[in-house]
């Protein structure tokens, strides 16, 4: 199994974990995502999520962990070789979103097609925001996604 299979398995098996209290960006568990990209303060944490997924799938491999330690979307894509960079998703890629100004958004592709991905996201909502509360699954416009890194 490859490290990004196992990362969206473990993904999934943290669906609906939220920030306790509601908008803190803290709280078990994620204050364990943030910790494991070496923050310990209430943040943004949807990178950090991905980061944890890829760790526990690595550790569960007993392999290395691929993915950029990083609680930064947008540090990701520019820290990452372009050999992993892609225009077009596969199934356990990291989607990067880009909002301008230093703020971005992640999560794990879980399926897609033409026109959608389907994913599992961390610090979103039902509404899809990128300043969200818990672990949810989403389908986005495949023309808002920056790209794709494919560990």
């Amino acid at each position: 199994m490859k490290v990004s299979e196992k990362a969206l398995l473990v993904a999934a098996s943290q669906m609906g974990q939220s920030e306790k209290p509601p908008g803190s960006n803290w709280g078990e568990p994620v204050k364990s995502y943030l910790g494991s990209v070496g923050i310990n303060f209430p943040a943004a944490w949807c990178m950090a999520f991905v980061y944890w997924c890829f760790n526990e799938a690595a550790k569960g491999l007993n392999v290395k962990n691929p993915a950029i330690k990083t609680g930064g979307v947008l540090a990701a894509w520019n820290k990452a070789d372009k050999t992993i960079k892609s225009s077009t998703p596969a199934i356990g890629s990291v989607f990067i979103m880009d909002f301008g100004k230093g703020q971005g958004h992640t999560g794990l592709v879980e399926k897609f097609d033409s026109q959608y991905i389907y994913t599992i996201e961390g610090n979103t909502n039902d509404a899809g925001s990128r300043e969200g509360i818990k672990v949810c699954r989403k389908k986005r416009l495949r023309s808002g996604i920056k790209g794709y890194l494919n560990y």
